[in-house]
């Protein structure tokens, strides 16, 4: 009996049925005295859904101000951006010709043709990001021909079907994001509370959590079966896929929830997850991301000069993973409809840029069908030591601006001289030009290696200014220097 009355006075429940133990108790009524000297932040401003013209966007910059954002971020190169820009613009104007017209134009798909580091795969990526375009790089390389052991070309399509669906959830999400959190917070604090929770309570609850001082309050909530299987298990199940999930113990109640008892903290991101889902089922994201690709959608086709086979190799034979490929992609380039398991994509507006380095090929060397469908053809050029210097100086956020912004969190202000960054440029041009050619990317070696000192030995400078001059470079770099004057002498 004694120790029945013990527990009573211990525990006390909620009109829920969750039992608060009397140091909770405590903690609320401590919590509650300190937010009554905080206001009430104010209540969320619930935004409406977006429409479809908001969820596509709509490309309508001209050719001049695409180039501009693109030299935000992009060195040199004048000739490739001016093209994709271009390129980007025909789609703005396709829109508003007439109908009757609008189904002959065809997207100016680009062929770049240039070294590796300069560039090619940046700017598409750059312009891609310009329009919240749908985007996808692939290797050429990693397909082969229909027929044969390896995904097909057709599986582009699929994956930037797939790249759209999240683009447009996280649009869809980020509109509701003020109802979503309303819809989360009014969920934890019933939970809490109960339903029956007098309205001083809720309010006295509702400051606590907009002031984040319940995170470590235990909570039950309702867990989606989906939400356990992304996290715990490697079967990734396509919902198209009835008669598999058959196959797998407890695919077929996904759509069920069990009971967990998690903090605040956590039940907040599976709340935020499970209402997010709830939102984009308002809206037809498979329409609408068959439409972003067909109408907007990029394909970056990377080493395509790997898949082309030079004129004196022809002799030994085709090869799955070249001729017959660019077979495969003339239908694709031209414009078909591939059969996704979302529906059909007819991908004859898709924009296809398509790059090479050529070194042991030509351009020439690709099947003359597939040239056809590449009808505008950008050199770039190999990057000096001039153009070294503005890309670690000039670009939004060069790689120096990274470091300074990184070394910032350790508060260590770092700092490089004027001379410094030239060295740096001189030694990476030389690098390129005797050793081998890596273009910008031999940047983030030779940065990496300029500041690992500081780096790991950050507690060392904590609080002071750190600052990278000439003679700090070439100290660094002595061995990489080495190697640049004994490649002179290699036959």
């Amino acid at each position: 009996m004694q120790n029945k009355t013990n527990d009573n006075n211990n525990n006390t429940l909620n009109n829920n049925g969750i039992s608060f133990s009397s140091s909770d108790l405590e903690t609320f009524a401590q919590l509650i005295k300190r937010s009554q000297q905080n206001p009430t932040p104010s209540e969320p401003k619930i935004k409406t859904t977006l429409t479809e013209e908001e969820i596509l966007g709509e490309d309508n910059l001209n050719p001049n101000q695409i180039l501009n954002k693109l030299d935000e971020y992009i060195i040199g190169q004048a000739n490739a951006k001016k093209s994709v820009s271009s390129a980007l613009r025909l789609r703005w104007r396709r829109k508003r010709v007439d109908p009757s017209i609008r189904a002959d134009v065809s997207p100016k798909n680009i062929l770049m043709i240039g070294p590796t580091g300069v560039g090619k795969t940046e700017i598409a990526r750059r312009l891609a990001a310009i329009v919240n375009a749908p985007f996808i790089k692939v290797e050429a390389t990693k397909y082969t021909e229909v027929g044969y052991h390896g995904p097909d070309v057709d599986t582009i399509i699929k994956d930037l079907i797939d790249v759209a669906i999240s683009n447009i959830k996280s649009k869809i999400a980020e509109s509701h994001k003020a109802n979503i959190e309303a819809d989360v917070e009014k969920e934890i604090i019933t939970n809490i509370l109960g339903p029956n929770g007098s309205n001083g309570s809720i309010e006295e609850l509702t400051k606590l959590y907009r002031n984040k001082s319940i995170e470590t309050i235990m909570v039950e909530i309702d867990v989606p079966n989906s939400f356990d299987k992304q996290h715990s298990s490697s079967i990734q199940l396509d919902d198209e896929s009835p008669f598999i999930r058959l196959l797998v113990p407890g695919a077929a109640s996904e759509k069920n929830s069990k009971k967990r008892k998690v903090t605040v903290s956590e039940a907040r991101a599976i709340l935020e997850k499970t209402y997010r889902e709830k939102y984009t089922v308002s809206q037809d994201v498979t329409k609408l991301a068959i439409q972003s690709v067909e109408q907007n959608g990029i394909v970056f086709l990377d080493e395509i000069d790997k898949i082309c086979t030079p004129r004196e190799n022809y002799k030994n034979g085709g090869d799955a993973s070249s001729d017959g490929v660019q077979r495969d992609l003339l239908p694709i380039i031209e414009g078909c409809n591939v059969s996704t398991k979302y529906g059909m994509v007819d991908t004859s507006k898709i924009l296809f840029i398509a790059s090479g380095a050529f070194h042991n090929s030509k351009p020439s060397d690709l099947i003359s069908e597939l040239q056809g469908r590449l009808p505008i053809r950008v050199e770039l050029k190999p990057l000096e030591e001039e153009d070294f210097y503005r890309i670690l100086t000039e670009p939004r956020n060069n790689q120096i601006k990274q470091q300074q912004a990184l070394m910032k969190t350790e508060n260590i202000d770092l700092q490089f001289t004027e001379e410094a960054l030239r060295e740096v440029a001189k030694i990476t041009f030389e690098s390129n030009a005797q050793i081998q050619n890596l273009g910008a990317r031999r940047l983030h070696g030779i940065i990496e290696r300029i500041i690992e000192d500081i780096s790991f030995n950050c507690h060392l400078y904590k609080d002071q200014t750190v600052t990278i001059g000439v003679e700090d470079v070439r100290k660094k770099l002595s061995d990489l220097l080495l190697k640049t004057d004994l490649s002179k002498y290699i036959i």
